[in-house]
């Protein structure tokens, strides 16, 4: 079966390529005056942050909905048609698509394929010592860093699209001042919490970023991929510190199932401390279309309200 998986992508990464440079040499950049930029995303939020920067310029089609999650997404033959007619693409990089990112390499042979993390300074990447060589690619989490992705958004469209380059300036801007603007409530509210109880426990290590912007101590059941599961060990281990430190609640998180922090909570009590489930937290996609946390700034607002709630 791997065998055949790998057989399949070798074929149809060259010919993604060759579609790709077709498709470019009969579109000449004078046409997208005519029409929407055709931009596809990856996870929703740099859908979302897209939509924000292109406004009525673009139509924005995010592959990874409500409840995926990145690390395991498997393109489906649909999703390679978007892919092959976008005129421009953005991803997460720092191997957040996993098991697509041979794909999205092989795209920017033949259009505009961006890494909106390229540009953050490596300094400000955050390097779990369990990946030693790889960066956390849950960026979106430190608002700071964010700013990062969604300027370097602005600036290839406007490079694509050069008669609207002060259209994508002046709705980065706009943008980047509600990203601002959510960064100081989040350290507002969240130094609500008493020091002692600033512990975010969660399935996945995705609110590293988020620990180290806001004096959170983050322990996560697995890594910051989805893609190593978590054995007894882990389980045991984790209840061991919140059984001793006496910790008020753990999170779920809307695209990792339950189980397993389901199974953490269980092995707290059977310690003698009853930790509750604090509610569940958006990670690695955001809310529901239409709710307010089907946007990035209401999911990263959710968030904090969430944790807010259960640890203060």
């Amino acid at each position: 079966m791997k065998q055949a998986h790998c057989l399949f992508w070798l074929l149809l990464i060259p010919l993604l390529a060759a579609c790709g440079r077709v498709d470019n040499a009969g579109s000449p950049a004078t046409d997208l005056a005519q029409r929407p930029i055709r931009v596809v995303t990856t996870v929703g939020m740099i859908g979302d942050a897209a939509r924000a920067v292109g406004g009525e310029r673009v139509q924005v089609t995010s592959l990874m909905g409500p409840g995926v999650d990145p690390h395991l997404y498997k393109a489906s033959a649909s999703d390679l048609d978007l892919l092959q007619n976008a005129d421009i693409i953005f991803y997460g990089g720092l191997e957040l698509e996993g098991r697509m990112t041979d794909v999205l390499v092989k795209l920017a042979q033949s259009k505009p394929t961006i890494a909106v993390s390229a540009e953050i300074p490596a300094e400000q990447l955050r390097e779990p010592p369990e990946f030693e060589g790889k960066y956390d690619p849950h960026i979106w989490f430190d608002p700071s860093l964010w700013e990062y992705a969604v300027q370097a958004m602005g600036r290839e469209l406007s490079t694509l699209d050069p008669s609207y380059a002060s259209l994508y300036q002046r709705n980065t801007e706009a943008y980047v001042a509600q990203v601002r603007e959510l960064d100081a409530y989040a350290k507002a509210q969240l130094g609500t919490i008493p020091e002692q109880a600033r512990v975010l426990i969660t399935a996945h290590d995705a609110f590293g970023y988020f620990g180290a912007r806001y004096g959170v101590e983050v322990r996560g059941l697995q890594g910051t991929s989805t893609a190593a599961e978590a054995g007894a060990a882990d389980v045991q281990a984790l209840a061991d510190l919140i059984a001793e430190r006496q910790i008020k609640a753990i999170f779920v998180e809307a695209s990792v199932p339950h189980r397993t922090i389901e199974a953490v909570q269980q092995a707290v009590q059977a310690r003698g401390w009853d930790v509750a489930i604090g509610g569940e937290l958006f990670s690695d996609s955001m809310g529901a279309e239409g709710t307010p946390e089907g946007s990035y700034l209401g999911m990263f607002r959710h968030n904090v309200d969430t944790i807010v709630k259960a640890l203060g």
